[in-house]
């Protein structure tokens, strides 16, 4: 059985057999056509212009000897010798050149004519002659000879002219000869060739088509193909291979659908056990796992369009998150969802975070659903309790502030040296402990929603200037600069005075703090187009970076500052009042470089157009 190579070698090989064999017959009708075209060019040829020179020179002797006839002698002997030259030298070329018979015979009789016309030609021109002598050796002997040489130079040239015609119609024979052969090579070869092209088709390329079939089937998932082949060539064992593969990959696939089926199963009891609520969502927006409390709180079950759940939102959120290829948290009104599952509230903090290969490209979304119920719950109690200590703590606080300030001023009797320390130490502890009941108080309120906002159009220029020049004294007696800035085109801000300047009094205060003297405070405003910015920037310590994220908690202190005073909620009670204007505080600090803090307002004349068009 042949092999591969002894297929292609035999297509090639023929193939080759065709080209030699055409190529071969080809330069042997060449070969053959080129003397029948010499014998034109060569044998002839030169005889029928050796023929036609002789008798042009010929005819230019007769009228030389016709100018001496005629009495001029000078220019008829001159041209007699320049012709005579001519004559002789196209005779040589034509003895030198015999190729038919007779022809021979013919020349040598031309050169003897033309011997007896030279020796005549000398007695017509012979000096002293008269012109009737002339004339009368002219017309008796010379013209005869005349006639005859160039009758005898016109029979070789014909001669010649036939044998050119006929050595012209041989070649064309042989060209048309050559041509039928040639056609018939060609036909023949055409068919042979075309006989290989069939089997090496046959041979090679209808077994690799049936492979390239064979593996599209494979692609598409079709592993129960199995070709058929007899020929035990290199194709035929690729065949086997290939059917030994798709053998492999057929249990292949059947242990590795029973081990998706058991990760899928072991990944789907995770998810189960997971508090929060998740869902993996694939490219096209398809559920592939979902946790239990996924499916009954947002309808994200396995096989599932996330286009097609009620609420459009998470959809949003997962288009943000394929797009951007980073973790999107819900937004606005979404930021946190409230749901109600088998009659309890829940509350939820959803975020979508794309699963990214190596190349970083997404493959995936995973939808987290943070149950957060439990830390609102926390958050009310924590809440609940701080404003029930706070109002309780209050009343038996004032009276105790009272008594140690009656005390102080000695209208129950006079004081030792050592009693008005200790109760001086006392009013100050007291002070600052219903300092910190009043923020308590304060933070509940506003995170109550107690607290009733009276906002209307504030000027910012007013703003700053009351904050700056109600702080002036104390930053003065601590050594520390207190700057103001504000462009002239800062426009009116949308807010509750009272509760704008308590924010500045606690960013203020902060600011001094945490300032050392010859140090530098700004305060500063800034519009843009819907809001308008205050910043409180100083020189001081800065806040470390990994503590920047908790400095608006309540009761949070950076650690190193604890000896200052302060109980950590003067910034939370202000994050608290710009969040209730509907603005947002943000902080921006390095150590040693100092802090700057800045929260924003709405503008008085954006809101107001917006509420009217509303």
């Amino acid at each position: 059985m042949f092999g591969l190579r002894q297929k292609l070698s035999l297509g090639f090989g023929g193939l080759l057999f065709i080209i030699v064999l055409i190529g071969t017959q080809g330069i042997r009708e060449l070969s053959e056509l080129g003397p029948s075209i010499d014998v034109i060019l060569r044998e002839n040829y030169r005889s029928v212009i050796a023929c036609q020179n002789m008798k042009e020179a010929l005819e230019r002797m007769d009228s030389g000897t016709l100018f001496i006839v005629l009495g001029n002698e000078k220019f008829g002997n001159e041209s007699i010798a320049k012709h005579k030259r001519d004559f002789e030298k196209a005779l040589q070329v034509e003895l030198n050149n015999i190729t038919l018979p007779s022809e021979g015979e013919k020349a040598n009789l031309i050169k003897k004519l033309f011997s007896q016309y030279t020796v005549t030609i000398q007695n017509v021109i012979k000096p002293g002659l008269s012109a009737e002598a002339r004339r009368d050796v002219y017309f008796t002997k010379l013209l005869p000879l005349f006639q005859q040489i160039k009758k005898t130079a016109e029979e070789i040239l014909q001669m010649n002219q036939d044998n050119m015609s006929e050595a012209n119609d041989r070649a064309r024979a042989k060209a048309a000869a050559a041509r039928q052969r040639m056609y018939f090579l060609l036909f023949t070869g055409a068919m042979i060739a075309a006989g290989f092209i069939y089997f090496t088709g046959r041979w090679i390329l209808r077994p690799i088509t049936r492979l390239i079939d064979f593996t599209d089937q494979v692609a598409q998932g079709n592993l129960q193909l199995v070709i058929q082949s007899r020929s035990r060539d290199e194709i035929g064992r690729l065949t086997e291979a290939f059917n030994n593969m798709t053998a492999g990959l057929r249990e292949f696939r059947r242990s590795d659908q029973a081990k998706l089926m058991r990760v899928q199963r072991s990944t789907q009891q995770a998810f189960n056990s997971l508090p929060d609520a998740v869902a993996l969502v694939d490219l096209e927006g398809k559920v592939e796992v979902a946790t239990e409390s996924a499916r009954e709180t947002f309808g994200l079950k396995p096989q599932v369009q996330i286009q097609h759940t009620p609420a459009q939102w998470i959809t949003e959120m997962y288009n943000d998150a394929l797009k951007s290829g980073r973790a999107v948290e819900g937004k606005d009104d979404y930021a946190v969802v409230q749901y109600f599952l088998k009659g309890e509230e829940r509350f939820f903090r959803p975020k979508a975070t794309p699963i990214l290969d190596n190349e970083k490209q997404p493959v995936g979304i995973v939808l987290i659903f943070e149950d957060i119920t439990q830390v609102r719950q926390q958050d009310d109690m924590k809440r609940g309790l701080i404003s029930t200590v706070s109002h309780q703590l209050k009343t038996p606080l004032t009276s105790i502030r009272m008594a140690l300030h009656l005390l102080l001023e000695e209208k129950v009797g006079a004081l030792t040296e050592k009693q008005a320390e200790l109760l001086i130490a006392a009013r100050d502890d007291s002070d600052r402990l219903y300092t910190i009941v009043e923020d308590l108080l304060d933070i509940s309120r506003i995170e109550s929603g107690r607290v009733q906002l009276n906002c209307c159009p504030v000027s910012s220029h007013a703003l700053l200037l009351r904050a700056v020049e109600s702080f002036q004294s104390a930053y003065r007696d601590h050594g520390v600069s207190l700057k103001f800035e504000l462009p002239d085109n800062v426009p009116e801000a949308w807010a509750d005075k009272t509760q704008i300047e308590q924010v500045f009094a606690n960013l203020l205060t902060n600011a001094l703090k945490y300032t050392s003297p010859g140090g530098t405070v700004t305060v500063s405003a800034q519009a843009g187009k819907e809001l308008v910015s205050f910043s409180v920037s100083d020189t001081g310590r800065g806040i470390p970076a990994q503590y920047v994220s908790r400095i608006f908690d309540q009761f949070f202190r950076v650690p190193d500052t604890a000896a200052e005073p302060g109980a950590g909620l003067g910034l939370a009670i202000a994050k608290e009042i710009v969040e209730a204007h509907g603005g947002t505080i943000t902080v921006d600090s390095y150590e040693g470089r100092g802090s700057t803090f800045t929260f924003t307002l709405k503008r008085a004349d954006a809101f107001l157009q917006n509420g009217e068009q509303a």
